[in-house]
């Protein structure tokens, strides 16, 4: 069976689930080692969509549930991490137009050699025990973070109570 977040855009409605069995399969070198940082983290499921790219920015979302706050919060925070050091820019603690349990950075020229082809914002937020991501790439870093800050609004207003 599919458990199901619903997420939510202009363009229509889409839902996913994957169990954590699902969570690692083709995407690492080690599934083993990715499973186990997961599992240390209380990961249950995740589910993600994406869309856009001939109407406006391509974007993304991601929501992962935890069996604790903390591993949501803590997730959270490590993702973003990992996207400031790759992409070379600093994180932006408790914007001003996202919810104080979230972090964003933008980035507004390419950085080819992470495969960032365009310019593009990100933000991850903390919600009880869902973590959510928003990704959306050009034209412009501020068309970006427009429809990062969109959809995180309304992502967020779905969940349920934190």
């Amino acid at each position: 069976s599919v458990r199901c977040v619903v997420l939510t855009h202009t363009g229509g409605t889409f839902c996913a689930g994957a169990d954590l069995s699902e969570a690692t399969e083709g995407g690492t070198d080690d599934p083993a080692r990715e499973r186990a940082v997961l599992e240390e983290y209380g990961y249950l499921h995740g589910w993600e969509r994406f869309w856009g790219r001939d109407t406006g920015p391509m974007t993304g979302i991601f929501v992962d549930q935890f069996e604790r706050r903390a591993g949501a919060d803590a997730y959270a925070e490590d993702l973003a991490v990992n996207k400031a050091e790759l992409y070379g820019v600093d994180l932006g603690e408790d914007p001003p137009d996202l919810p104080p349990s979230c972090r964003d950075l933008t980035v507004a020229e390419p950085v080819p050699e992470a495969g960032l082809t365009s310019p593009a914002a990100f933000a991850w937020c903390w919600h009880g025990v869902f973590s959510v991501g928003v990704t959306a790439v050009g034209p412009t870093v501020d068309e970006a973070l427009a429809e990062v800050v969109s959809v995180m609004g309304r992502q967020l207003a779905m969940l349920p109570p934190a």
